[in-house]
């Protein structure tokens, strides 16, 4: 009877635990599994490019392998996090895996491929210095030895400041054509040059720029062109921040200057350029009957707002190869830091206005304001 009485009250504890489990935390587990799968996404992505098929533990399992040699203790959660925080956020004693090879890049070849996953950017920094990858050796342990074969010393990352309005110019890493885009597709933009503070380094040129289609109207009756409205959102520096870029009054005076300057030595450029805003976001419609914006076009944005990022120290022995060395500008003076950043002319910029670069004929492609 007791045994009885035994086995009943253990059923009773099993039941309620069992309907616990199942009813009041069901929300949370899955909001839990769901941030686990977008969180291995992210980290994939990151990795390698793409994300993985396998089974969830066997990804992870593979991520850490790839990165360490080995599986690491703890449970998904933790690992996820131990992972997430090396790769991306890394502490305040030691940078991120990803400010690291930044700086391995920038240091051997003046730019970094911010777009790139990181297994193809350590294959390719192993092929520059030793004319072959190992791509059968762990990651972090490889980027370490790269950083022990060009640096001295360790690489440290220390707090700084962007102000607001410090003007940056970007390119497109893809042509663009109204035709081969919709509504909420990403554009993607790089840093055409390192953003710099005195010694500091706070993005390498080819750092990422987030922008994106905020729509596309096509080619309309009565020969109107097709447009396509770009918004910009933000800079990728060195470090896990994210800054809010724009296209404001300082972005629209260094691109007159640039123009004039490419009008007087006589080179022609893709019409008429002029920047105007787009809600808080900033940014430009592109005019021009499906006629392309092709890759590597230039042009000026600005951040919106004063923002603080990881920095990379520069040691003084590699100061040299630093583009724009010693301009700290915000401001008015964004855009007088040396031939590379165009001077600030100080010429009243509005909306009307319209600059026309092409000094051989006008041609149907262009970026003009939104009003």
């Amino acid at each position: 009877m007791r045994k009885l009485q035994k086995i009943s009250a253990s059923l009773i504890v099993l039941t309620v635990l069992f309907l616990g489990a199942w009813s009041m935390p069901l929300g949370a587990q899955e909001d839990e599994s769901s941030s686990t799968l977008q969180t291995l996404n992210h980290v994939e992505d990151i990795l390698y490019g793409r994300e993985k098929s396998a089974g969830l533990i066997e990804r992870l399992s593979n991520i850490e392998k790839d990165l360490f040699g080995r599986e690491l203790p703890g449970s998904i959660a933790e690992r996820q996090t131990a992972i997430l925080d090396f790769i991306e956020k890394g502490t305040s004693g030691q940078p991120s895996m990803l400010f690291k090879l930044g700086i391995a890049e920038w240091a051997v070849s003046q730019r970094i491929d911010g777009y790139g996953p990181v297994t193809r950017r350590v294959d390719s920094l192993e092929s520059m210095l030793e004319g072959t990858a190992h791509p059968d050796k762990p990651v972090a342990m490889r980027l370490e030895r790269i950083l022990g074969l060009i640096l001295s010393e360790q690489v440290q990352w220390q707090d700084a400041e962007i102000p607001a309005a410090r003007v940056m110019k970007v390119k497109f890493t893809k042509t663009l054509t109204p035709s081969g885009v919709k509504a909420g597709d990403p554009v993607d933009l790089e840093l055409a040059e390192d953003l710099v503070s005195e010694a500091l380094l706070l993005a390498p040129a080819g750092s990422r720029v987030i922008a994106h289609v905020q729509s596309v109207t096509k080619p309309r009756s009565f020969g109107r062109p097709a447009e396509i409205k770009i918004g910009v959102d933000t800079l990728k520096p060195l470090g896990p921040e994210a800054v809010p870029v724009a296209i404001g009054e300082e972005s629209k005076k260094a691109a007159k200057a640039e123009n004039a300057q490419i009008a007087a030595a006589g080179t022609s450029f893709i019409g008429a350029i002029l920047f105007g805003p787009v809600g808080l976001a900033g940014g430009f419609l592109v005019r021009g009957d499906a006629k392309e914006i092709p890759a590597g076009t230039e042009l000026f944005i600005e951040t919106a707002e004063t923002a603080r990022v990881s920095a990379y120290a520069v040691p003084a022995g590699l100061q040299g190869m630093l583009r724009g060395a010693g301009a700290t500008q915000s401001g008015e003076n964004a855009a007088e830091a040396s031939s590379d950043n165009a001077p600030n002319t100080g010429a009243k910029s509005t909306s009307a206005d319209t600059i026309n670069t092409d000094t051989t004929e006008t041609t149907d492609d262009t970026l003009t304001p939104i009003n």
